[in-house]
């Protein structure tokens, strides 16, 4: 089997996954929360064009999983289904002169839906919720590894099978790049849920600055990471040290 048929085979098992998932999920979502949806909405959308480059593969990191986060945590299964969607379809649009491409659209957006919808069935779970002694802490650690692996995972595939490459080896450097950036919008998330808490959403939402720097941070950090990979690079630092 070639790379396109691989490819084209992994994108419609992945939208087979997500209509079961998200269906499943959202069938047993009813409580709707306005204006705070239309506000992690807004927020998920506008941070999903503030994007990074990951060095060594196809493919970039966008800074909205915070609110993402707060979707899964906070809302029904259907709006933060919906939400995850519609900022995933920001982040992939082409900036000016670039070229859409609708498989690569298609792919991302059953990807997040599948994995936001599985971390939003983990998250409300009666059960688990009763296991965990109502453990919100808890919850949120599993919704954020569920959201880890359910897009880590299908982009090491999707990558795997268009180049020919290994999926644990792909993972493993998706994982290695990215995992911190987990750990780090669980704390923001965290910090959302506390805030509204006491001060309400509002305030509580006010966290785009933070996601602000973290995206220059992650720029930076990759960016250098980039430039010290390039042959001229490692030229320069051989002769230096010899």
């Amino acid at each position: 089997m070639n790379n396109t048929r691989r490819t084209q085979t992994f994108i419609g098992a992945m939208i087979l996954a997500a209509l079961a998932t998200a269906g499943y999920a959202a069938s047993a979502s009813h409580t709707l929360h306005g204006p705070f949806a239309l506000a992690v909405l807004a927020l998920a959308a506008a941070t999903s064009r503030m994007k990074v480059k990951l060095p060594g593969i196809d493919g970039n990191m966008s800074v909205n999983l915070p609110f993402l986060l707060t979707a899964v945590v906070n809302l029904s299964a259907v709006e933060a289904i919906a939400i995850t969607c519609a900022s995933t379809a920001v982040q992939c649009w082409p900036r000016k002169n670039a070229r859409f491409n609708p498989q690569q659209m298609t792919f991302n957006l059953n990807m997040m839906a599948f994995a936001t919808a599985v971390g939003s069935l983990i998250f409300h779970a009666e059960s688990l919720n009763q296991a965990l002694w109502h453990s919100s802490t808890v919850a949120l650690v599993l919704a954020t590894i569920t959201l880890f692996l359910g897009q880590t995972v299908p982009v090491a595939g999707i990558v795997a099978a268009s180049e020919g490459k290994s999926v644990a080896q792909v993972w493993y450097s998706v994982a290695q790049l990215s995992f911190p950036y987990y750990v780090v919008s669980a704390g923001v998330t965290t910090m959302v849920q506390a805030m509204s808490a006491h001060l309400g959403w509002g305030l509580a939402l006010a966290v785009f600055p933070v996601m602000y720097a973290i995206h220059r941070s992650y720029r930076l950090y990759f960016n250098s990471m980039v430039e010290s990979l390039r042959p001229e690079t490692l030229v320069r630092t051989a002769s230096a040290g010899a």
